[in-house]
């Protein structure tokens, strides 16, 4: 059987940018967020709220390759990269003073992914 990847048409550019900023950028932690995103949907990262708040400090970036879902609290500001928000995730983020962003516009905001965490 082949492998044919991702049939989501938005998802399929999201991975082809980031293989283009990886390559053009040496930054190999986009990359690995192209990697994640190629798995099949049932395998993607599902990251609750309560996980970023307890991995993440005052004004770090996050990047979540999957689904931000908006069981818990947080309690700091936090800049939240992902394929997708829940509606109460984004809200929370949002009320903490962070942002939720898409990854390709994290992505072109710090092409170099410094400081950046992968959370999953």
């Amino acid at each position: 059987m082949r492998k044919t990847g991702p049939t989501n048409i938005v998802v399929r550019k999201t991975i082809r940018e980031l293989r283009k900023l990886a390559n053009t950028y040496k930054a190999k932690i986009w990359d690995a967020v192209a990697d994640e995103l190629e798995k099949p949907k049932r395998q993607r990262r599902a990251v609750n709220i309560s996980r970023i708040n307890r991995y993440t400090k005052d004004g770090d970036i996050v990047v979540v390759p999957g689904k931000v879902l908006g069981a818990g609290h947080i309690d700091h500001p936090v800049t939240v990269g992902a394929l997708a928000f829940s509606k109460t995730a984004a809200e929370k983020i949002l009320n903490a003073g962070g942002k939720a962003v898409y990854i390709l516009d994290l992505a072109k905001e710090n092409p170099k992914g410094t400081n950046i965490k992968i959370i999953g």
